[in-house]
């Protein structure tokens, strides 16, 4: 392991915890699955859920090549990106797809009538829950004079992570 990474303790709600804070502004993230070939495929969906609690909740159509990939295997990534704030979080879990009409309901929101014309009630709509089971994290200065700082810090001493977090968490 890496000098300027930090193992986190094991204490799974404190971790969840901290993901939630860094994560709270984040409404987009990159899902990688894995394809029947072996590829990887990513792509943008909005989160559904943004009371992070080690579950992070898409909507999906059924008949999305995403259900049949996390059918077909179920590990999965999640990533998000603020470049803002300097925050970038990496999520491993495992997938499955729901069809529990009462999820869906719990994670409709207006915005999915974009996608799902029949509304909550569309035959189509289902939704992917990704259970994290580890997850890294990159918490840098996100602001300009931040980032001026930074790199004012690590030319003097010569060392880059002075200034940003860099953690990986165990979620299990």
């Amino acid at each position: 392991m890496r000098d300027d990474m930090r193992t986190a303790a094991p204490d799974r709600d404190e971790n969840i915890r901290k993901l939630h804070e860094l994560a709270k502004s984040m409404h987009v993230a990159m899902l990688t699955t894995r394809g029947e070939d072996g590829r990887l495929f990513s792509r943008p969906l909005g989160v559904q859920e943004l009371e992070f609690d080690g579950d992070v909740w898409f909507a999906t159509g059924l008949d999305s090549e995403k259900v049949r990939e996390v059918e077909g295997d179920p590990q999965v990534n999640v990533a998000f990106a603020s470049k803002d704030n300097g925050t970038y979080i990496s999520i491993s879990g495992r997938a499955t797809v729901v069809r529990d009409r009462a999820e869906i309901e719990r994670h409709w929101t207006p915005g999915m009538a974009i996608y799902f014309k029949e509304g909550k009630d569309d035959p189509n709509l289902a939704l992917i829950r990704v259970e994290a089971q580890s997850a890294e994290y990159w918490d840098g200065p996100g602001s300009v004079a931040g980032k001026v700082l930074h790199l004012l810090l690590t030319a003097v001493s010569n060392d880059p992570g002075k200034l940003s977090d860099n953690q990986r968490m165990n979620l299990q």
